[in-house]
């Protein structure tokens, strides 16, 4: 079982940038696929993007492509999320979490639920 903490979030004026860190603890890390998640009041939960075992393979939410980028440090168990350009609908609590396995496609992270989630992290962006 792995376990994951985000950090990173905060407040920040329309047009700025965000990093957010979701760090693992457990010694299989490098077997996990991770994604990025976030919901804002009033809707659901949605995904943003992920990142298989090794950061080969990314995934994005169509509505976020070229503006969040995702990237791991597997020897840090960490995995991180670029957020440029934000806007005020970025408002959300965003959370990581982590998939078990090498084989399945990345895609079905989106649905799988056998993920291990964080506890999130707000962010704000301020217009």
């Amino acid at each position: 079982q792995v376990q994951l903490v985000e950090s990173g979030g905060g407040l920040v004026q329309a047009g700025g940038s965000l990093k957010l860190s979701c760090i693992a603890s457990g010694p299989t890390f490098g077997a996990y696929a991770v994604g990025w998640f976030r919901q804002s009041p009033g809707k659901e939960r949605e995904f943003v993007a992920a990142i298989d075992w090794s950061g080969a393979t990314t995934f994005y939410a169509d509505y976020v492509k070229a503006q969040f980028t995702i990237s791991r440090d597997n020897t840090k168990k960490t995995v991180y999320l670029h957020m440029n350009a934000l806007k005020p609908e970025d408002t959300a609590v965003y959370y990581c979490a982590a998939r078990w396995g090498r084989t399945a496609p990345l895609t079905t992270i989106v649905n799988d639920r056998s993920k291990y989630w964080g506890q999130g992290t707000q962010v704000t962006v301020s217009s």
